[in-house]
């Protein structure tokens, strides 16, 4: 494999900051954000952001921008068109002409969460939200524009930079004597850090094999609930000796209902990944190891 130019959009994102860090190794990397000044890195500026692919003319394309607020996308619908479905088609348009490689992020949302078996990337989507559409339609414009892509489905991204579920749980936990938290809604927590080095090690295989073009699931192994989740967070906060008011055993479980969303969720979040796995030679990790690896890097007692 040459040393390829990369270009990384999003970079101060959850998975953009990670994504800096495993790419580095693998070529030139220009990593960008939407307050960039030298080149444009706002996709909601589509002729600015395709005049930079042409400057730059890079060898491999990474998207890790969008609009992920999925509430606010239900009152800002053409802003999440733009971001999630319109700016994927030009990065695509672009780096067909350039003969590169587009990597791009999407989400189980595209996804009507129906049943309870995991999701495989032949099954039809249907998704039930602004964001969810929008992001399927991103997968589309990138699939018809762009022969040489790697779309990785995910869900419940977390990382240590930033906010995230697991220090919201923690910073209730201390004020309350009870936390309610949703038991329905099922998937597994996937850190920015394995999303950034799957990316990594997909790339290697892939400039060099253009038949593994395609859409992948991309998800820690193995499944919980929200509730799940927050008591794995407290249980390892106490056992790293933080004080907290509310442990494990007072997370009561509640319904999706009990919290009524602009955005409709998905109640099955699962992802299978047998295909990533297989095609790369990859074996993802168990979601609680990333979790407590997270945990560990945040908690000060």
């Amino acid at each position: 494999m040459k040393s390829p130019k990369i270009l990384l959009l999003g970079k101060n994102g959850q998975v953009g900051w990670e994504l800096q860090r495993s790419l580095a190794a693998l070529g030139s990397l220009t990593a960008l954000d939407r307050h960039s000044t030298d080149y444009c890195g706002d996709l909601s500026n589509l002729d600015g952001i395709a005049d930079t692919v042409r400057r730059l003319q890079p060898d491999i394309i990474v998207n890790a921008a969008a609009h992920t607020a999925v509430d606010r996308a239900e009152s800002e619908s053409e802003l999440a068109h733009t971001l999630n479905a319109l700016a994927p088609g030009v990065l695509a348009a672009e780096a067909e002409k350039l003969g590169a490689w587009l990597v791009h992020y999407s989400t189980d949302y595209v996804f009507d969460g129906s049943g309870n078996l995991p999701w495989q990337e032949s099954d039809v989507p249907a998704p039930l939200s602004v964001y969810g559409r929008s992001k399927l339609e991103g997968e589309q414009r990138i699939q018809a524009a762009n022969a040489r892509h790697l779309i990785f489905r995910t869900s419940w991204v977390y990382a240590a930079r930033g906010g995230n579920f697991a220090k919201t749980m923690l910073r209730l936990a201390k004020e309350r004597e009870q936390l309610t938290v949703i038991d329905d809604q099922t998937g597994a927590p996937t850190g920015a850090e394995l999303l950034a080095d799957v990316t990594a090690l997909a790339l290697r295989s892939a400039f060099s094999a253009p038949s593994l073009a395609g859409i992948y699931h991309l998800a820690a192994s193995g499944e919980t609930t929200w509730h799940g989740y927050a008591q794995t967070v407290l249980a390892h906060a106490q056992q790293a000796g933080i004080a907290l008011k509310a442990g494990p055993e007072a997370v009561v479980a509640v319904p999706t209902t009990a919290f009524p969303t602009p955005a409709q969720r998905p109640l099955n979040s699962r992802l299978d990944t047998r295909k990533l796995q297989a095609a790369f030679g990859l074996t993802l990790p168990n979601w609680q190891v990333g979790v407590a690896r997270m945990l560990n890097e945040t908690l000060t007692p």
